[in-house]
């Protein structure tokens, strides 16, 4: 499925989160919130900028905003990624890639000469009303989460 574009509704999802219960996007309008669509938990980048945005989540939250980090991985294994890391995000489990595909975010991907499918890291910014405000693709970890903070503060 394609990728929604600036100004579209967010699509909605109702996913497992990690310590049990689930999250449906819909329940937070009204405020921002930030959906990062990761690889992998317990991966260096994954891991990366699994710290960043926790380092940062008491600023996203004075900016009055949620993130949440979606990976096809289990909720049992965000409970323990988050355990390892000391994470303090919200994530999601799209064990079958339903808001993944929602999303346009699953993509043939290629390494060592070797292609694939999985998820290519993807961040979305939605506005208070649930449209898409801003979209990166390919994200580059380095300084990404203090970028999505200044674009979440000029809301």
């Amino acid at each position: 499925m394609a990728q929604p574009e600036i100004g579209q509704q967010a699509p909605d999802f109702d996913l497992p989160r990690d310590s049990g219960g689930s999250l449906r996007l819909s329940d937070l309008r009204g405020k921002p919130v930030i959906v990062y669509f990761y690889p992998k938990d317990d991966t260096s980048g994954c891991t990366t900028e699994g710290k960043d945005f926790s380092t940062l989540l008491p600023e996203f939250e004075k900016a009055g905003a949620t993130v949440i980090g979606i990976s096809p991985d289990s909720a049992k294994s965000h409970d323990k990624f988050k355990a390892k890391h000391g994470l303090s995000i919200i994530l999601v489990a799209d064990e079958d890639k339903s808001a993944i595909g929602d999303y346009g975010v699953w993509v043939e991907k290629s390494m060592y000469g070797r292609k694939f499918m999985g998820v290519e890291r993807t961040t979305i910014l939605i506005d208070r009303d649930g449209r898409v405000a801003r979209v990166w693709n390919k994200v580059k970890v380095a300084n990404h989460a203090a970028a999505v903070l200044e674009a979440t503060r000029a809301l």
